[in-house]
Order: C-alpha cells, then structure tokens, then sequence
C-alpha cells in the first residue's frame, strides 16, 4: 500500500516531527509510533505531545479524537486512526468486533517452556501504583494471548504475540507472570529488569484491516514493519519476520 499525503502519492513514508506516516488520506492514517510516544494525550501540559497532537498538526481535517485503538507509551509499531468520523466510527467497530488482525514480536529475558500456545490471566489495576496491572483470578478481567516461539539465542526468546482481548499492559504481564510465560520483556521497567531509558522490546509488527469507507477498489490494508530493536537481533534467525508472517496466516486459516 502505497503511502498517501492527503491523497496525492508519495515514494516514502512522511516524517513528521518524529512521526513515521506509512499511509494517509481523508479518512484514515496508518503511523509507525515510536516507543516512549503516548497514543494519546495524557492528563497535565507535560503529557499533551502524542500521535494524535502530532498527526492533527498535519492534517488539520483530523478530528479531535481520532484513536481507534492504542499502544502502551512505550510500545512501538503499527497504530490505524480514523481522521474522519465515518472512518473513525468504522475502524473502532473492526477492533470491537476483533476483526482487525494484529501480531507483535517481543524479545524476552530467558526461555519459556514449550514451542508455543495461550495464556489466560485475569488482571486489574492496582491504584496505588498507576498503571501497573496486577494478577486478580477474583475481580480481575481475563485477558487472553496466543504465543509461538520463534529463535532462542544467548540467554533471550523472540516470540510471536497474538492477543486476543485488548487488556493495558496484556503482553507485559503475560509475558512476565510466573503463571504465563515467567520471562518478561526486555526493557521492561514496570515487571522485568529494565531501567528508564531502556528500550521495550515490544513492537506492533503486523495489522491488518479493511479501509473504513466503502467503494474503495481494494479494501484490504495490510501492513508489516521491522521491530526498532531488529539490530540487537543480528545472532537469531534472519528470517523471523518472514517466519512470524508465515505462522499469523496458518493462524489465520485455522481460526475461519
């Protein structure tokens, strides 16, 4: 899919302010956000700098609330925003109905056990330390992840992540709970070892979903980016990104 800047075509994707544009038109834009970037606008002056702020100083058409789904602050990867408010009507359908698909790649601290299945962990917020999300099998809400294995090397685990339901912090507790995966991510601050200004090895890889206006040609968006930690990755596999896409359509083809 060719990126798009107001509807006329460009040979690359825009940056702006530090905002990688991979498709733009009318209706909807797809960004490659930076890990450590809020989605959103935050509570206070100093948390007001975000994709919305910075993709609403581009297209001024955008309106106010145009997120149809959110990343972590300190997720990277592929983010879809409704411009429009049929666009942004129609892509917070697809993710509520969960027909938009969406695979993650993460590097982890150790090993897990097996090649590869799910997790199911009930979670809830603990007040007293926001936003950290805390096991709960009584009053929490269960949050739901498939996994696969991808390549082991010196101490780490990249893995393929699925999830299911759309929990804060699902991938980063399940990956790091004793009762999921017990190898948290790489980069983690809240529940592994990392410290502040670490990366989060945690990345929005693939996303998938159907244009959001009717009587388009070709509504299917298919999009796929390298994680920004694939140079820490040069001792695995160089085919993982090929081997994750292969494994999300044999996926795919199951679930139908």
């Amino acid at each position: 899919m060719r990126p798009v800047n107001a509807g006329v075509g460009t040979d690359g994707p825009l940056n702006v302010s530090s905002l990688k544009v991979l498709y733009l038109d009318r209706h909807c834009a797809v960004i490659d956000k930076p890990g450590g970037l809020l989605a959103v606008p935050g509570r206070g002056p100093h948390k007001q700098d975000c994709v919305v702020s910075r993709l609403r100083r581009l297209c001024p058409w955008s309106i106010e609330q145009p997120a149809a789904h959110r990343l972590d602050m300190d997720t990277s990867g592929l983010m879809v925003l409704g411009l429009s408010r049929e666009g942004q009507r129609n892509l917070s359908g697809q993710f509520a109905e969960r027909r938009v698909e969406k695979m993650y790649l993460a590097l982890l601290e150790g090993e897990p056990a097996g090649q590869g299945g799910m997790v199911r962990l009930a979670f809830r917020l603990d007040p007293a330390r926001r936003p950290y999300q805390i096991y709960d099998s009584l009053q929490g809400k269960t949050g739901y992840t498939l996994w696969r294995k991808l390549d082991c090397h010196g101490g780490k685990t990249l893995v393929a992540l699925w999830p299911l339901t759309g929990r804060t912090h699902q991938l980063r507790l399940h990956a790091s709970h004793p009762l999921g995966l017990a190898c948290p991510i790489v980069g983690d601050r809240l529940y592994g070892k990392g410290q502040v200004g670490d990366t989060l090895c945690l990345h929005a890889a693939y996303l998938h979903f159907l244009h959001p206006v009717r009587g388009r040609g070709d509504r299917h968006m298919r999009f796929c980016i390298q994680p920004p930690f694939f140079k820490t990755l040069n001792s695995f596999s160089p085919g993982f990104l090929e081997t994750a896409l292969n494994l999300h359509r044999c996926r795919v083809r199951m679930d139908k």
